[in-house]
């Protein structure tokens, strides 16, 4: 697990912050999450980096926050729901579609040890980018582009995790899964916007399965044409 050199040298702050990561992490154990592993990425991973500067003081608080663009950062146990039904491991390699802030990103390398994001939004591909190199997490690779038609390049994944939602899941990123490959997604279905797994099995057929209800903002394919 990495390291984040992002302590407060103020004795009071610190343990100001420390009593806010525990009611954290309290909240999300509360709403069902078990995954130590991910548990100890949420813990060590700084969200206050990666909440926009007028919202750190709700970094920990499980809520989504409002980024440039008009995009969101999603909630904790948004979060937790998604990249746990993910179920990433060391070594394997890992999509995520909509970088958004990049505090997602920053969870799924720590937890894989490397990443490629893409966003359609070129301003918020940088702002995520710099935030990355902020906190010391080099194995994450953002590009600006179509999330839904990943470079050539983008193929043979293990993992793919798209954070919005979609009437559909695009062939064009099931088509960059290998055999025992998952994405994970919140499909718009009749009975409402549910998280969806998808697992490739060794012939190259798609198992689907229904979780949880789950609503957050749509994804959109193509490039942002401005911003």
């Amino acid at each position: 697990m990495p390291s984040f050199s992002t302590e407060p040298h103020d004795a009071e702050e610190r343990d100001r912050q420390a009593a806010q990561t525990v009611a954290f992490l309290l909240s999300l154990r509360a709403r069902g999450v078990r995954d130590t592993a991910l548990l100890r990425a949420m813990e060590s991973v700084p969200r206050n980096v990666f909440a926009p500067p007028r919202c750190a003081d709700l970094s920990r608080a499980d809520v989504s926050l409002p980024l440039p663009c008009g995009q969101t950062m999603l909630a904790p146990s948004a979060i937790a729901l998604l990249v746990g039904h993910l179920k990433v491991a060391k070594g394997h390699k890992v999509l995520e579609v909509g970088t958004g802030s990049g505090y997602v990103t920053a969870l799924l390398a720590t937890l894989a040890g490397g990443v490629a994001s893409i966003e359609r939004y070129r301003t918020l591909a940088i702002a995520a980018s710099e935030r990355l190199a902020s906190v010391g997490i080099g194995q994450a690779h953002v590009l600006h582009g179509d999330g839904f038609d990943p470079p050539p390049e983008i193929d043979g994944l293990d993992r793919i995790l798209l954070t919005g939602s979609v009437s559909s899941v695009p062939a064009a990123l099931l088509a960059r899964l290998k055999p025992e490959g998952r994405l994970v997604a919140v499909v718009t279905l009749q009975d409402g916007a549910r998280v969806v797994t998808f697992d490739r099995t060794q012939t190259g057929a798609f198992q689907e399965e229904r979780h949880a209800q789950l609503r957050i903002p749509p994804l959109v394919p193509g490039l942002a044409r401005s911003l």
